[in-house]
């Protein structure tokens, strides 16, 4: 496998420095996560404090989408990052029907979305090593330019009054009865009625109990064609495998078309949250070695991508926040855990998470901060087939055995029809359906109860089940 050092140096030449120190950031929060000390916070504000912000909003990336709605509103909002506000180190796909909220929302017209699309696709991929290929349209079949979209939020919430905090970090915080006290890397102190973490895998309020690891970025110099191993640029590779399990871990590819000549290639796994797991540096270092593996070229780094994303599985507690704490996309983790979708779930919630936070920033308690309208129904029961990814067989013997079931399960996808397909990868698939496609796998593949029963906790198995039959009792 290729030197870390080599990996990190590569990184370093297309991002720079800023962005590689990002990446050492990460890693060194995802070392240290189990021995993390809290950080010493500021005094409870008391009761009738005034606070100096309606909403201090910690993190400026995606859900920077928030601030200009809470402005528009006649909210008083901040936001702080330790980097710039308004910049991304992720690439971003989604449906034409997730890209609908930004209309609707009032802070881009039509005309302006279709520019912020870089390219569309006839359809999507997913592939398993060993096994088929299975087409599927309307799933992440729009490439979003990231960068673009949130120097124009930027510039909307910077329009409408927003204060930004570049390279100040929320370090620590502590709740009063009217309001929250905030702490800041540059060592003030200052008040919210609000906080809304969106601090991601670096959140200390993050306490999912799956995690992503993903690395890659935007590359240029991979071949065009038809073959499995090169790029057509109107299809997009949702899930594809090249080997069993490796190291541990099923390694998982995707590949995005973008601007002409350019592509966002992913490499990524699930795994536990506790599970001791390969930092995103060496992840890289496969990364790089094994890229010519999976499609062809004399590729070239344009741009680093790359994060720890979090997921929760829905088999135990959830991440949990204060009473005037919300937390959101990663931190939350209510995204797909089957999918880790964070930017199409964003779009779906952002504007009903916007309505949540005014209303508490109103409410003298602070009611509703934690109650948010953005986890599917199906998400009840996708999170122990993630649960199954993130454990699979250890035996050398037994490597190629998630692909086949992979292969199995998405075969089966396909013959349910593009709709359902599409569905599951959308979050929407009704609960009806998803009990169909789980009853069609364990024929084809009979050992699949046991594979789920064998590596589930009692109490999680309690509520899988529990909420699959939830969610059918509602729909019938």
């Amino acid at each position: 496998m290729m030197p870390e050092d080599e990996a990190r140096q590569r990184v370093r030449e297309s991002g720079g420095d800023e962005l590689c120190e990002r990446l050492l950031h990460l890693d060194a929060i995802r070392a240290a996560r189990a021995e993390r000390v809290p950080v010493i916070g500021p005094a409870r504000p008391d009761e009738g404090v005034t606070p100096d912000y309606d909403v201090v909003i910690a993190g400026g990336g995606l859900w920077l989408v928030v601030a200009p709605l809470l402005a528009a509103r006649g909210l008083r909002v901040a936001v702080f990052d330790r980097a710039r506000i308004g910049q991304a180190h992720r690439e971003w796909n989604c449906s034409a029907k997730e890209l609908s909220p930004l209309v609707s929302s009032g802070l881009f017209t039509k005309r302006e979305v279709a520019r912020l699309v870089v390219a569309k696709y006839d359809h999507g991929v997913c592939r398993w090593h060993g096994g088929g290929s299975y087409p599927v349209r309307n799933v992440l079949d729009h490439a979003v330019d990231a960068g673009k979209l949130l120097a124009a939020v930027r510039a909307r919430a910077e329009a409408r009054g927003v204060a930004l905090y570049d390279g100040e970090a929320v370090v620590a915080h502590a709740e009063g009865p009217e309001g929250v006290a905030l702490s800041t890397s540059a060592g003030a102190t200052l008040t919210a009625r609000i906080l809304v973490d969106a601090r991601g895998a670096s959140s200390p309020l993050s306490t999912a109990d799956l995690v992503c690891p993903t690395v890659g970025g935007v590359l240029a110099g991979l071949e065009e064609g038809d073959a499995a191993d090169q790029i057509r640029p109107d299809v997009g590779e949702i899930l594809a495998t090249t080997e069993g399990v490796e190291e541990g871990r099923q390694h998982i590819w995707e590949a995005f078309p973008g601007k002409r000549g350019e592509v966002t290639v992913y490499l990524f796994y699930y795994a536990l949250a506790d599970a001791p797991g390969a930092s995103l540096v060496s992840l890289y270092a496969r990364f790089f070695q094994k890229m010519k593996a999976y499609k062809r070229g004399d590729f070239r780094l344009v741009r680093p991508t790359f994060g720890f994303i979090p997921g929760w599985s829905r088999l135990g507690p959830g991440p949990a926040s204060g009473r005037r704490v919300v937390l959101v996309g990663d931190a939350a983790a209510r995204h797909s855990p089957l999918t880790f979708c964070g930017f199409g779930s964003a779009l779906r919630s952002f504007e009903g998470v916007a309505d949540a936070i005014t209303r508490a920033a109103e409410d003298p308690g602070g009611k509703g901060a934690n109650v948010l309208p953005n986890d599917a129904p199906i998400h009840k029961g996708t999170g122990a087939l993630t649960w199954l990814m993130a454990t699979p067989p250890q035996e050398p013997a037994r490597a190629g055995e998630l692909n086949d079931l992979l292969d199995t399960a998405f075969a089966t996808l396909a013959d349910m029809g593009d709709e359902a397909y599409g569905a599951l990868l959308r979050d929407e698939m009704s609960a009806k359906d998803f009990v169909r496609f789980l009853r069609t796998v364990a024929g084809k593949r009979p050992r699949v109860y046991r594979d789920v029963l064998g590596r589930l906790r009692l109490f999680g198995l309690g509520r899988w089940g529990f909420g699959v039959a939830r969610e059918l009792l509602r729909a019938s």
